[in-house]
């Protein structure tokens, strides 16, 4: 159960908790996600780039990702599949160590779990690969003002 509250409502409801259960409780500071205006922004965006080019949205997304998104690199054993770990990745290569085979991966960060700067980053990409299919975007005013509202939306937090 996620339950989200300030210090007294989660006292009163810790107050009542059945008093002989034990629990396991982690506590995180709350933490706002990033306006919505600017993931809808990006998804039109790729949407509009899809149709340009006649590929899938989400074969855009991936390659978006891979161009402007957050990377990381990662080994596991050849005999883990990696698809219910990591949602975008790709194969880096193979090799072996102490007897055991270990593939390679090249993992992108899923843009749900940006934060603004990554997201800002990630849509000025966008912007500039749709601008440069002759893809129509909003005015940079209107794109500063969008980054502006996410990065503020994110420090309420």
């Amino acid at each position: 159960m996620t339950f989200t509250g300030t210090k007294s409502e989660i006292q009163q409801y810790i107050f009542k908790l059945d008093k002989d259960t034990k629990y396991d409780i982690k506590i995180d500071k709350h933490k706002r996600k990033r306006s919505l205006d600017a993931n809808a922004y990006s998804w039109v965006l790729q949407n509009e780039i899809s149709n340009v080019l006649r590929i899938s949205k989400e074969e855009v997304h991936f390659n978006m990702l891979k161009s402007y998104g957050q990377r990381d690199y990662v080994s596991l054993l050849a005999n883990i599949d990696p698809h219910p770990y990591f949602p975008y990745f790709e194969e880096q290569g193979t090799f072996k160590h102490r007897n055991n085979t270990f593939k390679s991966y090249m993992i992108y960060k899923p843009t749900r779990n940006y934060n603004s700067r990554e997201m800002s980053i990630f849509i000025d990409g966008l912007i500039q690969e749709a601008r440069n299919l002759g893809i129509e975007t909003k005015e940079d005013k209107e794109i500063e003002a969008m980054l502006k509202e996410m990065e503020r939306y994110e420090s309420l937090s």
